[in-house]
């Protein structure tokens, strides 16, 4: 059979692109709720019209919790069929929600997929995360001290600890943490949401970003061990249980072992692993959906472990024919 992204890469594309256009349009409205609502909307509505028998493996919760995209529905026009072309899948309608209703930066549509069981169906918990691109894969421990970790970190990129800059999110549950890499000498930036954008950035040269480290939610670690295979990444990860209800769900899941670390490619080990990401709201990465009279704009990145591509897209999405596009940056 054809590699899934040879049939599929363009309307994977066009999935991601729709759900931040209708994102877009509640940016800063300050309901979060809508904003989610909508991408999500827009987002099953195109996964739909696939020819695919797929099947969500990460999505907006369980059946019982969420009425789309809850992990384990299936989408697709093959639903079903045993002859389909089985695809996993893993969404994240609106990253950021927060960023997008508040009209902050880096909030995307996000979607990875692979061959059936090509990625982990991680439990709605949190996750310890420390993620790397290329220049620093292999070279780094998540049970290393802080300040060894950045030392390592700083002779991958030849430079001194000080030059570096590392992403957290902003939550208090990260005192210790900053404070252990402020001590050491190296720069932070908090963020409120998004540290699945933040793990992409420090895969790519020239985003000034060289390390994501902290607790996150574990289906957004899942989605960027997917962007990690594509980019030469890394991450390791760790599941948390922050009480006893959650240590319980994940030993219902199967997970009983929550010392153990996941690599890269324990999270996401298919062979036919792609990703497709669109910018809601403007970002370093990624510009955001941009209006105009006759329609709107998208910006987004598309990567293939199979073909071994990165591709930057941009899309003109035309409303109405009778409008001149303009196409000046």
């Amino acid at each position: 059979m054809a590699a899934i992204d040879r049939i599929l890469e363009h309307d994977f594309i066009r999935v991601t692109e729709q759900a931040a256009v209708a994102a877009a349009h509640t940016m800063g409205l300050g309901d979060r709720e809508k904003s989610d609502r909508v991408a999500v909307e827009a987002m099953r509505r195109e996964l739909d019209s696939l020819a695919i028998a797929g099947r969500i493996v990460i999505g907006e919760g369980e059946r019982d919790e969420a009425p789309m995209l809850y992990v384990g529905e299936e989408v697709g026009l093959e639903k079903g069929r045993a002859d389909g072309v089985g695809v996993d899948i893993a969404v994240d309608p609106l990253e950021g929600t927060n960023l997008c209703a508040t009209g902050a930066p880096d909030a995307t549509a996000v979607l990875a997929a692979a061959e059936r069981g090509g990625l982990l169906h991680a439990p709605d918990t949190y996750m310890e995360k420390l993620i790397v691109g290329p220049t620093a894969r292999g070279r780094l421990h998540i049970d290393a001290p802080v300040v060894e970790n950045l030392r390592s970190l700083a002779r991958a990129f030849e430079r001194d600890v000080e030059d570096l800059t590392i992403v957290v999110l902003d939550r208090p549950r990260h005192e210790r943490l900053i404070e252990d890499i402020r001590s050491a000498g190296a720069r932070i930036r908090l963020i409120g949401d998004g540290d699945l954008s933040a793990g992409i950035a420090c895969a790519v040269r020239g985003t000034g970003v060289h390390a994501v480290m902290g607790t996150g939610g574990a289906p957004e670690g899942v989605i960027t061990a997917a962007a990690m295979r594509c980019l030469g990444g890394e991450i390791q990860a760790r599941l948390v249980a922050s009480d006893d209800h959650q240590k319980a769900r994940l030993a219902e899941l199967g997970y009983f072992d929550l010392d153990r670390i996941y690599q890269t490619t324990d999270l996401a080990p298919g062979d036919q692993i792609f990703f497709s990401c669109t910018g809601v709201t403007p970002g370093e990465l990624l510009h955001g959906v941009r209006f105009f009279g006759g329609g709107a704009r998208t910006h987004t990145l598309f990567m293939s472990l199979t073909r071994r591509i990165i591709r930057f897209v941009e899309t003109i999405h035309r409303e109405d024919l009778t409008l001149p596009v303009h196409f000046e940056r």
